[in-house]
């Protein structure tokens, strides 16, 4: 499969002024989306569970990316934990002092397992981190979003798994079929707010760790998706 990477068609400071949490945001899908917010002019702040994954992101937003860090913070937190989610929420509201306009749910759990091995705890595991902290942190975000003058939004990363069906991903699969669901009930509940909530399914990535470098698949059998 062939990969390439993109330029931007948008203007460097199209999000200047707007405030954005990711989580998940440290790595992966979640960190280029930091970095193309960021470099988009929005202030970022990022949620995750390993502080030192936490702080090499962040490093590498200023350091090869140009990025002020005074628009670049971090907060340790799981997303399982309602608790957890109102601390990164207000942390980010607080270190900004400027609200929250910007909430993307990227957190999420995954792993190769045949359903008749796959075990209770790691089913829900799965369900917890995927669907349940999407839930938690949209939950916590929503008193922010709602008072944002700047066309506030929820952006749910969810997948393409359980479209048709996938092998060793029944967990998986459930977990995100429940995020699609989630959005569009979120989506016609709190647009009456102002708030676009909407689900983005990416297909395959490829992450170098090493590099801080995602290229998305040019295949034929790759797409995004809008849900809602």
């Amino acid at each position: 499969m062939s990969t390439t990477t993109y330029s931007s068609p948008f203007k460097s400071d199209i999000l200047q002024g707007k405030v954005a949490l990711i989580t998940g945001g440290a790595s992966g899908i979640g960190y280029e989306i930091t970095r193309q917010l960021a470099l988009h002019g929005a202030s970022v702040s990022i949620m995750g569970r390993r502080i030192d994954v936490l702080k090499t992101a962040v490093q590498s937003l200023v350091n090869d990316n140009n990025i002020s860090d005074s628009r670049v913070t971090y907060v340790q937190g799981d997303v399982r934990n309602s608790g957890d989610c109102v601390k990164g929420v207000e942390h980010t509201v607080k270190t900004f002092n400027n609200g929250l306009d910007i909430l993307v749910n990227c957190a999420a759990g995954n792993f190769l397992a045949p359903a008749e091995d796959l075990s209770p705890k790691g089913f829900k595991t799965v369900i917890e981190i995927d669907t349940i902290g999407t839930f938690n942190c949209s939950h916590a975000a929503f008193p922010y979003l709602k008072q944002s003058q700047r066309l506030p939004c929820i952006i749910n990363i969810t997948a393409l798994l359980h479209q048709p069906a996938t092998w060793y991903q029944v967990h998986a699969s459930a977990a995100k079929a429940a995020v699609d669901s989630l959005t569009r009930s979120l989506a016609l509940e709190w647009g009456e707010y102002g708030i676009r909530v909407n689900g983005i399914a990416p297909g395959s990535v490829w992450w170098s760790e090493r590099n801080h470098v995602a290229t998305v698949c040019t295949c034929d059998t790759c797409c995004v998706i809008v849900l809602s």
